[in-house]
């Protein structure tokens, strides 16, 4: 076994740990998003709120692909969401 075969090898031991945990703690993951952004919103007196928001969102949508990839006690993919909230913008 090479060296690469020996990282992959690795960081999927990492990944299937990040989705257990997402998966076990996702909704105190996401509470804490919430409550940063608030934090943050209201020392910058609203001035970056659509950017704080949109950031909020994307790190809302990580964690739910994190929760929802393939772990070692499901077996199989589950199909992936798309977080809540109008479409990217292009």
């Amino acid at each position: 076994m090479g060296l690469k075969d020996s990282v992959k090898a690795k960081l999927a031991q990492a990944e299937d740990k990040v989705s257990d945990l997402a998966r076990q703690h996702g909704d105190k993951v996401q509470h804490g998003i919430d409550k940063a952004a608030k934090a943050v919103d209201e020392r910058t007196k609203g001035k970056y709120s659509e950017k704080i928001h949109a950031g909020t969102d994307k790190a809302k949508g990580a964690m739910d692909r994190l929760a929802h990839r393939e772990g070692p006690e499901t077996g199989d993919a589950a199909t992936p969401t798309r977080p809540e909230g109008p479409p990217p913008a292009s």
